[in-house]
């Protein structure tokens, strides 16, 4: 396990959870990164859409500063097309919208609020990612 960095995971469980707190307090907002992307295109009014742009740039740049202090190699993956790519990403966006969420608002925020719903939510998101990750290795034998 070369990549296992519990300090480091640790704190970034606490920021985003603190971030969640802090955005449900200020704004009573939910921090489900599927339903703030999706409100950045339909939300009715411009305060409305303006935090939510205001949050994604936030999640970017918040990565790129990481990175900038903390650069690391990831080696790409050879045998992952671009079209393959695209493909499981919008299969991941049909998804959330199936969900009525992602695992950061079910996962962080739905299941601190004790939903049901999201508890269910989550586990199935788990379930399902491992059972991918099986076929797929099985598939192309990595």
């Amino acid at each position: 396990m070369e990549n296992f960095t519990p300090y480091l995971s640790l704190a970034g469980g606490v920021l985003i959870g603190i971030s969640a707190s802090i955005l449900m307090y200020l704004n009573g907002r939910i921090a489900g990164i599927s339903g703030i992307v999706a409100g950045v295109f339909t939300a009715p009014s411009f305060a409305e859409k303006a935090w939510r742009i205001a949050f994604v740039i936030g999640l970017v740049l918040g990565g790129a500063v990481y990175m900038h202090f903390f650069p690391i190699t990831i080696a790409p993956r050879e045998f992952m097309s671009t079209a393959l790519l695209v493909l499981g990403g919008s299969v991941i966006g049909v998804g959330t919208a199936m969900g009525n969420g992602c695992t950061s608002g079910h996962g962080i925020c739905g299941i601190s609020r004790f939903s049901l719903r999201s508890l269910v939510a989550t586990a199935t998101f788990l379930l399902s990612g491992m059972i991918t990750v099986y076929v797929f290795k099985q598939i192309t034998g990595g």
